[in-house]
């Protein structure tokens, strides 16, 4: 399946947010089948399992403006990784409509703060341009780099809602306890 033209979902200070296109799939193929990115997921995916991965990702952001969105630094014009807002599809933990916020990069982008950037920016625009009332961010409980971003983005540790991955096999016991983090909108009152 082709690709197509990016469509541009925002621009930080270093990042374009933005659809994907075909000439993205080798960084895609990448990530996929890096042993550090992929560190705290059971598997890895084959080029053909990326690329139908990478072809979903790019439907769901047509369909519905939501999506696992590529990150493309803009003084280089070259992709790194993505960051996007996505419906979290697990209703046997979360209610249909639950969003979260999700990331990787290949390993040589890390430690920069690009992720940091995207997604505080994904956030302000999940609020002020969506009108999402809360998103969730969850990773395997020792994952630490990824909830170091929760919290450098300001999401908040919620342990009561912390879950074992229903699709993590049980012969990685070590990846199936998530921890959860949550943003709220500022918009949102409590009584």
């Amino acid at each position: 399946m082709t690709l197509g033209t990016p469509r541009i979902i925002l621009e930080t200070e270093r990042l374009l947010i933005r659809s994907w296109v075909d000439a993205d799939r080798d960084l895609f193929r990448e990530i996929n089948a890096d042993p550090k990115v992929m560190e705290y997921f059971p598997f890895r995916r084959s080029h053909a399992e990326s690329d139908a991965l990478l072809d979903k990702l790019n439907g769901s952001i047509r369909e519905t403006g939501l999506g696992f969105y590529a990150l493309e630094l803009t003084e280089t014009a070259e992709p790194i990784g993505f960051c996007g807002l996505s419906l979290a599809n697990m209703p046997e933990i979360f209610p249909k409509e639950t969003v979260e916020i999700g990331w990787r990069l290949a390993t040589r982008f890390w430690g920069k703060g690009y992720v940091t950037e995207a997604a505080g920016a994904l956030l302000d625009f999940a609020f002020d341009e969506k009108s999402i009332q809360a998103v969730l961010a969850f990773a395997v409980e020792h994952n630490r780099r990824s909830t170091a971003v929760m919290q450098r983005i300001g999401m908040k540790p919620c342990p009561q809602m912390d879950f074992d991955h229903p699709r993590v096999p049980d012969t990685h016991p070590l990846l199936k306890r998530h921890v959860v983090y949550a943003a709220v909108s500022s918009r949102v009152t409590t009584a």
